[in-house]
Parts: structure tokens; C-alpha cells; sequence
């Protein structure tokens, strides 16, 4: 099992949660919430209003998500629905336990001892330059203050 943090539309009671519960795609397990140790900037952008987190280390907000574990099933399909390598970027960052509700075994109770666990977190290294000038928010919801309405796959 992997650690993934997700911060946009996988999230509960977002748009893209049901691949998330979809157990055809693989197992992920709800762990907690948290939010990345470093800041990043979080952006909405393009013609679809998608979240994305640039990887600019030390600028923007410390990020808000929440933290799964998921089979190789479900990293795989991740994968696929991220466009990774391409539009998004899977690497590992240090995310900040808030909330826990994990079960597992000593090593998984080792790692969350300071508070602080390794995931897989999908950002982005690809993307225009003017991206770095759009607002930068530190929690993403589909239908928040921002008024951009995210349009799903299955619309575009």
C-alpha cells in the first residue's frame, strides 16, 4: 500500500470523490486529513477550472487534503487520471497529520509519531508561466467563494 495526499477534485464530496469509493479502480482507504509541511502555491486554472498545486516549494499556502492508502491497483489508475507525466507530476512530499483515523501497523504508528508522513502527492512542474500570477488559495472546494465551477471529464 502507498500513501497518496489529495488536495482537489478526488477529495469527499467533490467531483472526482467517486473514483476514490470506486473499488473496480482499486482500494484506497481514508486515512486522515492534513496539510503539506512546505508551502505551495494551489491554483485554478485552465478552460476546465482545474486545481492544481505548482511545485514551487516555500510559495503559496501550506496545503489542505486528506490522506489515503491505496493499493498498486489504485496508483496505477491515479496515475492515468492525473496524466502523469505529464500534466501532473507524482512525488513524494511531507504532509502534516491533523486528523487521524488510520489503522495499521507499528511502522505506520512510527511514521505518524511527529505528526508528519511521506505521501504521493500529484503537482505539477508543467505549467504556463502566468499560472503563478492566479490567486493562490490554501484548501480546495469545487463550488467555493472562487466562483470557477469545475467541469468534469464526462463535459468536456
Amino acid at each position: 500500500m502507498a500513501r497518496v495526499f489529495v488536495y482537489g477534485t478526488l477529495k469527499k464530496g467533490q467531483p472526482n470523490y467517486k473514483h476514490m469509493i470506486n473499488t473496480a479502480k482499486g482500494l484506497a482507504k481514508f486515512q486522515g486529513r492534513g496539510h503539506t509541511v512546505e508551502k505551495y502555491p494551489l491554483v485554478i486554472a485552465g478552460k476546465y477550472n482545474i486545481p492544481y498545486m505548482l511545485n514551487i516549494p516555500g510559495t503559496g499556502h501550506h496545503i489542505a487534503g486528506e490522506i489515503y492508502s491505496v493499493d498498486e491497483q489504485m496508483l496505477r489508475f491515479l496515475d492515468e487520471f492525473e496524466g502523469c507525466p505529464d500534466m501532473y507530476q507524482r512525488t513524494l512530499m511531507r504532509i502534516q497529520v491533523v486528523e487521524w483515523e488510520g489503522k495499521g501497523g507499528a511502522g505506520e504508528a512510527r511514521a505518524a509519531a511527529d505528526g508528519v508522513l511521506e505521501c504521493f502527492v500529484y503537482s505539477t512542474a508543467t505549467y504556463p508561466p502566468e499560472w503563478v500570477g492566479l490567486p493562490y488559495y490554501d484548501s480546495y472546494d469545487s463550488s467555493g467563494k472562487h466562483g470557477l465551477s469545475y467541469v468534469l471529464r464526462e463535459s468536456r
